[in-house]
């Protein structure tokens, strides 16, 4: 069966119209992370260089973690909560009588989700740059690759809230279980620099924790640790695994 039919670019449309009539969903994933580095950018502390981050300041190091608030939210609390929604209304389920396949919705849903979390991304760091003077990436290519390998274990992890979640508020409270957490391992309550060694190294070994730390080795002219790269590798894999095994259609 091919992977792209016309009805899937019907499909991909009439998401799209759907989608940009969601003003919750556009303000959490475009809106909110630019607000959420401009209110740090206005603590005066932190636009000043700060020894225990090495030299850098605060605002530097919270642009890659506010990159991250983006894929946080589409990918934890966005797109199940949507997804769990098409399932329980029947939605899914009618879709096998037509030539569109419930598929074709589940991508498009993941492809608009993304692009909302990258240009999300690509205003936070015009943002960082243009206002508070945070150098762009200095390793373009390794942060475009950091970012994909963010989106696929991002998206997979909202793939398995998705086919845990009986009902679209049961996927909003996963979601939110998870997002807190989330939250803590991008860096954005606390950098991850200034944690405890111990405390680090677990936060590390996490998507979010992993992916805030390779982007701030990029966005210094650095490839990231492969550790880091690793560990987002293998996240990605065992997700998505783990979507495929239990997402239900009905």
């Amino acid at each position: 069966m091919p992977v792209f039919t016309p009805a899937s670019g019907r499909v991909l449309k009439t998401e799209t119209r759907l989608f940009t009539r969601e003003p919750g969903t556009l303000f959490w994933v475009l809106v909110f992370p630019p607000l959420l580095l401009t209110a740090f950018g206005l603590i005066p502390g932190y636009r000043k260089p700060d020894a225990d981050l090495g030299g850098l300041r605060a605002i530097d190091v919270y642009v890659p973690s506010t990159v991250l608030v983006a894929l946080i939210t589409a990918s934890l609390q966005a797109m199940p909560a949507a997804l769990t929604g098409y399932r329980e209304r029947g939605i899914l389920r009618r879709m096998r009588t037509t030539p569109a396949r419930p598929a074709d919705l589940l991508v498009a849903q993941m492809v608009l989700h993304l692009a909302a979390a990258l240009l999300a991304a690509l205003l936070v760091l015009a943002l960082g740059n243009l206002v508070y003077d945070v150098a762009l990436p200095q390793n373009p290519l390794a942060y475009a690759v950091t970012l994909a390998l963010a989106a696929v274990a991002s998206l997979a992890m909202g793939a398995v809230i998705t086919s845990v979640a009986r009902t679209a508020k049961a996927a909003t409270a996963i979601g939110m279980s998870v997002f807190f957490p989330a939250m803590f391992a991008a860096g954005i309550y606390v950098p991850v620099q200034v944690l405890p060694d111990a405390v680090r190294q677990i936060v590390e070994l996490t998507p979010f924790g992993a992916t805030a730390q390779a982007l701030s080795e990029a966005a210094t002219g650095n490839w990231p640790a492969w550790d880091h790269l690793a560990a987002l590798g293998l996240w990605g894999v065992v997700l998505m695994a783990t979507a495929a095994r239990w997402f239900r259609w009905e």
